[in-house]
């Protein structure tokens, strides 16, 4: 999924929702690479969404968030530079865990002649100068603001990996409740990390998401929880927990496994759990949203037992405006077993409505 953003959500609100001009998507989509990393305005929602933990020279650990969004608002717009077909916005965030500092910032802009977009042709994805630039699977990555900055390059050790069943991850019962989801779920990271005027060399893993769809949650759905998780002996695992209004979890929670040489399994919600560990919540002063920063996850299937945990619990991302939404987005460290043998890693964490409901049906991960 990968939100991957209950921001878009209030962007439908303020701009008007018109589903009836996009495609929904459904089962038995043929996927093509390299031309399905890219733009696809036929459905509403898109993003890429990059997010990985590093480490420096000097053990130095960090956590980073770069994503990139469009937003379809009239497809039937005039032609021209300035027409507004889709809106583009992204997110940037730096989490410092040994400085114990989360940075973040954000912008938001229309295509225009040439000012954020995702383009097949050149190869790259961007709003402004934040941006991925593809060199057949190797992603060059390369985000500045006023505090923080990253320049990556990103080598992928596994393929693709294509999410759900028959071409779709359901989100919900009804036609076009679902979201066509790629991921890279193991990608080699090195490169630089800029914080207050110093430079870091760091090296570490990534994984990327990719999602395109219209209107894809259920009206009940009030938020999710998602998680990757990198292990040391080279598996990956995406799981989302899909949560009703009225606290219950939905059916339609899912995930993947994917084991050392690539090979993917999905998961049902009967395949694995993941419950938040009793005292161990963080509430944001900002937000007041008191989030569960710590779960214990189980995937009996693999053996799979490991408490998923944050050194930094302070990664909120807040929003410009009294009625944007919030979430939380951060790096985690995995510890727990397989079959008994010791099991750790790393990797990201993403809680969505927990200050309220997400403003609008119609989204998801």
């Amino acid at each position: 999924m990968r939100s991957r953003w209950a921001a878009v959500a209030l962007l439908a609100m303020w701009t008007g929702v018109m589903w009836a001009q996009y495609q929904i998507a459904r089962p038995g989509y043929r996927y093509e690479f390299p031309r399905d990393h890219f733009n696809h305005p036929e459905y509403q929602t898109e993003w890429w969404y990059y997010t990985g933990n590093l480490k420096a020279a000097d053990g130095h650990r960090f956590g980073f968030e770069l994503t990139f969004f469009r937003q379809g608002v009239n497809r039937d717009a005039a032609q021209g530079a300035w027409a507004v077909r889709d809106l583009y916005f992204a997110h940037f965030a730096l989490s410092d865990l040994d400085g114990g500092r989360f940075y973040h910032t954000e912008r938001f802009n229309r295509e225009g002649p040439g000012i954020a977009g995702a383009s097949l042709e050149q190869q790259r994805i961007w709003n402004g100068n934040w941006q991925v630039e593809w060199h057949g699977d190797r992603q060059q990555l390369r985000g500045l603001a006023e505090q923080f900055g990253v320049e990556l390059t990103l080598e992928p050790r596994k393929p693709p990996v294509v999410h759900g069943e028959n071409g779709v991850s359901l989100k919900a019962a009804g036609e076009g409740h679902a979201s066509h989801y790629i991921s890279f779920t193991r990608l080699a990271a090195s490169g630089t990390v800029a914080l207050n005027g110093k430079t870091h060399a760091t090296e570490g893993s990534a994984w990327m998401d990719h999602e395109f769809f219209t209107n894809s949650l259920g009206a009940e759905e009030a938020g999710w929880d998602w998680l990757s998780m990198q292990f040391n002996d080279n598996t990956e695992v995406m799981l989302y927990r899909l949560r009703h209004k009225d606290g219950s979890v939905d059916p339609y929670s899912s995930g993947t496994y994917v084991d050392a040489d690539g090979h993917t399994t999905h998961l049902t919600l009967q395949d694995f759990t993941m419950r938040p560990v009793a005292g161990a919540s963080w509430t944001s002063s900002e937000s007041s949203a008191t989030y569960p920063v710590a779960w214990d996850v189980a995937i009996p299937r693999y053996g799979i037992e490991v408490r998923v945990r944050t050194s930094l619990s302070s990664q909120e991302l807040t929003g410009r405006t009294k009625d944007s939404p919030n979430y939380w987005e951060g790096a985690v460290e995995l510890k727990g077993s397989r079959s008994g043998q010791p099991l750790h890693g790393v990797g990201y964490l993403e809680l969505t409505g927990y200050d309220r409901p997400l403003p609008l049906s119609g989204l998801g991960r």
